[in-house]
């Protein structure tokens, strides 16, 4: 039996339910978060905390799989209520400041900035801990090994668990209750070929169950991972034949996001369903993300 429960809190992110989940690790000694969510979440998260008898003060350790907003915003509130936050050595020094993250999301979100993701604070250096692949963290009543997961961002760890892994964005996004897979690929560090290293690396691991951000447990890993790999060239190879077609970013981001949502509606996916997609995953950004990947190709090999 694992020294620890898990639990599944529901930060009810645009107060839409089943968008951005943070993992509780609760054992006997320790409890610790894997992701934090963004700022504007905090009081979803403590309340969810809460009902299962966890102060803040109780949680000693947070673990984010990446850098990103919506996954590590609120880490530096975390630190300051004196968790140790683990992150990977590539995104560390962006905790300890995060002002060219805030720069890069207020260019994105201009005025909705503080609306959409809440306070940004800082990591105070004695609470950080940068982590490598391979490292073990003990924590929550587990030993958890952070694996190097690129592809989504240099800066991705899933975290593994003895048979469950938790995956961040590395196994895309798989909203619970909709078997549909989409893929999330923000600029400026979307990687075609590390994306499919990482996914036969979790995939070799023979694992019982995922726990994606983007939302919940994922009971057969082997079958997500099957249909997950073929999407990424998919997306890819969209966005690539319609930057050779010669069109502009408003005309592949008008194409990319129809067939995008007939992908979604050939699926059984009703409108409401549809809409929880796009407000956790991006038309224009999966674009953006796309096209800097082709175009960093195309300079490499021209």
């Amino acid at each position: 039996m694992p020294g620890f429960q898990l639990h599944t809190i529901d930060l009810q992110f645009f107060g839409a339910p089943q968008l951005i989940a943070s993992y509780a690790l609760v054992g006997l000694a320790s409890v610790a978060l894997i992701e934090t969510g963004p700022g504007s979440t905090i009081p979803n998260l403590l309340r969810g905390l809460r009902d299962l008898g966890v102060q803040p003060a109780d949680v000693r350790d947070v673990l984010v799989t990446h850098i990103h907003l919506d996954h590590a915003g609120a880490a530096g509130w975390w630190a300051r209520q004196g968790a140790t936050v683990h992150v990977h050595t590539v995104g560390a020094p962006h905790l300890l400041d995060p002002s060219k993250l805030i720069a890069s999301a207020a260019r994105i979100y201009g005025d909705a900035l503080d609306t959409l993701w809440g306070e940004i604070l800082s990591v105070p250096p004695e609470r950080l801990h940068a982590i490598g692949d391979g490292d073990l963290i003990e924590t929550g009543g587990a030993t958890i090994r952070a694996i190097d997961s690129p592809g989504h961002a240099r800066h991705h760890h899933c975290f593994q668990i003895g048979d469950i892994a938790f995956t961040g964005d590395a196994a895309g996004v798989r909203l619970a209750q909709h078997d549909w897979l989409a893929v999330h690929t923000p600029p400026p560090e979307f990687d075609l070929e590390a994306w499919h290293a990482t996914v036969n690396r979790l995939s070799a691991l023979d694992l019982k169950a995922i726990y994606p951000t983007h939302f919940g447990r994922v009971a057969n890993p082997a079958d997500h991972f099957r249909r997950f790999a073929p999407l990424l060239d998919e997306c890819a190879g969209f966005v690539r034949q319609r930057l050779e077609e010669g069109l502009n970013r408003e005309q592949i981001i008008e194409r990319y996001g129809a067939w995008y949502f007939e992908r979604a509606a050939a699926a059984n996916l009703d409108a409401a369903a549809r809409d929880d997609y796009a407000k956790i995953n991006d038309v224009a950004q999966c674009v953006d993300g796309i096209s800097r990947y082709w175009a960093k190709r195309k300079k490499r090999n021209p």
